[in-house]
């Protein structure tokens, strides 16, 4: 397919295909690096492609946790609850 410039001259229309990235580990989505490794699954969270090998353990460390989560977003869910603190009563005495 090709665009014709005014002049006459006829420009190639090529369309550039990016591959989609694991957001974990950044590196791409391949058949070479992904076909003995599991291949790649999506992520519930976040919906982004992940290799196989960068989403979550579960129970069993070669096993995956389901619903299928990647790394990136289980270490997120577990840093929240860390952070915020339980209710605590901090009145302050006011005296007279």
């Amino acid at each position: 397919m090709s665009i014709r410039k005014a002049g006459g001259d006829w420009e190639p229309m090529l369309l550039p295909i990016e591959p989609r990235h694991c957001k974990v580990c950044k590196q791409g989505l391949y058949r070479d690096k992904t076909m003995f490794r599991g291949g790649w699954s999506r992520c519930t969270v976040c919906d982004e492609f992940v290799h196989y090998s960068c989403l979550a353990s579960g129970k069993v460390s070669f096993l995956k946790a389901r619903p299928r989560v990647c790394k990136t977003c289980r270490a997120a869910q577990e840093r929240v609850p860390s952070l915020s603190s339980p209710n605590q009563d901090t009145r302050v005495a006011v005296g007279s």
